[in-house]
């Protein structure tokens, strides 16, 4: 299924508009947002390659900036990880696809890099059942650690087995969730999965999860909390 570049100009968020690219394949079965690290950002070849992934199975994607060039800055260097700050963004963007006709109903999945995780995982939380699924890929989710028991959606945390530091922050962090929830560890992997077939590996555990948590009714997924 080839996917359609629809907006590659800017996404309103909040009263900014920032750079995105929303890719949606004919009659999407669910819609990702994507929530980038610190130091990158929508043009992620990693996260663009799990995207294009997704398209291929039928399901819209968001990727967008989440700070304006000026606030990446030396000087407003803090706002890359103010995780409060990331999550109001990745609401304003929901909000925003929400008013879109094409994906005003469609399922609701985040899929979050490093801080971008942490910066999801926020989101998730506040949005309630409104998200189906959650990923994150190398993320910081210890970074969100008063939501963490707040996050109703089925959130997978995929880590390398080699990012030793991040690996035992996932660990903690998974304790510490109680909906529904997977801790996948890639072998040999480091932090940005450059590794032959490493990125391909996350990749088929994002897509799979999605689609799984997509075809299952809000209520069931939500009534496995702390499996």
């Amino acid at each position: 299924m080839t996917a359609s570049l629809w907006d590659v100009h800017s996404v309103l968020v909040g009263s900014r508009r920032l750079p995105g690219t929303l890719n949606l394949p004919p009659q999407p079965s669910g819609l990702v947002v994507f929530a980038h690290g610190s130091g990158s950002s929508r043009n992620s070849p990693r996260n663009v390659e799990v995207a294009e992934a997704l398209n291929g199975l039928g399901l819209a994607t968001l990727l967008f900036d989440l700070l304006e060039p000026a606030e990446e800055v030396a000087n407003q260097r803090a706002k890359v990880f103010d995780i409060d700050l990331l999550a109001s963004r990745v609401l304003d963007a929901v909000r925003w696809c929400r008013r879109q006709p094409a994906l005003e109903t469609l399922p609701l999945g985040l899929f979050g890099a490093s801080t971008g995780a942490a910066a999801a995982l926020v989101a998730a939380a506040q949005l309630k059942g409104e998200v189906s699924a959650v990923v994150s890929r190398g993320g910081r989710p210890d970074l969100a650690a008063g939501a963490l028991p707040h996050v109703v959606a089925p959130t997978l945390l995929i880590v390398g087995g080699h990012d030793h530091t991040v690996l035992q922050l996932n660990h903690e962090a998974y304790t510490r969730l109680r909906c529904a929830k997977d801790l996948q560890v890639i072998p040999g992997a480091t932090h940005v999965f450059p590794e032959p077939g490493a990125m391909k590996h996350v990749t088929r555990l994002a897509a799979q999860w999605f689609v799984r948590h997509f075809h299952k009714p809000v209520e069931e997924a939500h009534a496995v909390r702390g499996s």
